[in-house]
């Protein structure tokens, strides 16, 4: 399994997480806000380049946002919207007839 790591105790707004973000996987310097990250991970097993990773049909990314608890702390509306849009992505990856893509691991 792909495994992309972010370090929660970091994260302190928007833009340290998607700086984090983009660093973790490897996506485009564009990618600045939620809409952007959504976009870019909704192409894990394409050839569109969007991160470092290309998943096979039925592999999946494990994102780990360790220190979570620090995060939750410093960002709390953030880390909830992350942990919605990552099921939103999983769900455009299901109504294309494939399985989820991406596991977010909170630690």
């Amino acid at each position: 399994m792909a495994t992309a790591s972010i370090n929660g105790a970091a994260i302190r707004d928007e833009a340290t997480f998607f700086a984090a973000s983009r660093a973790a996987l490897g996506l485009p310097e564009y990618v600045t806000s939620i809409d952007s990250w959504i976009d870019a991970l909704s192409y894990l097993r394409d050839t569109e380049g969007m991160t470092q990773f290309r998943l096979k049909p039925n592999e999946v990314l494990e994102l780990v946002i360790e220190q979570a608890e620090a995060m939750r702390a410093a960002v709390p509306e953030l880390l909830e919207e992350i942990v919605f849009c990552v099921g939103g992505i999983n769900e455009r990856y299901e109504d294309y007839g494939e399985k989820p893509a991406l596991k977010l691991v909170l630690r």
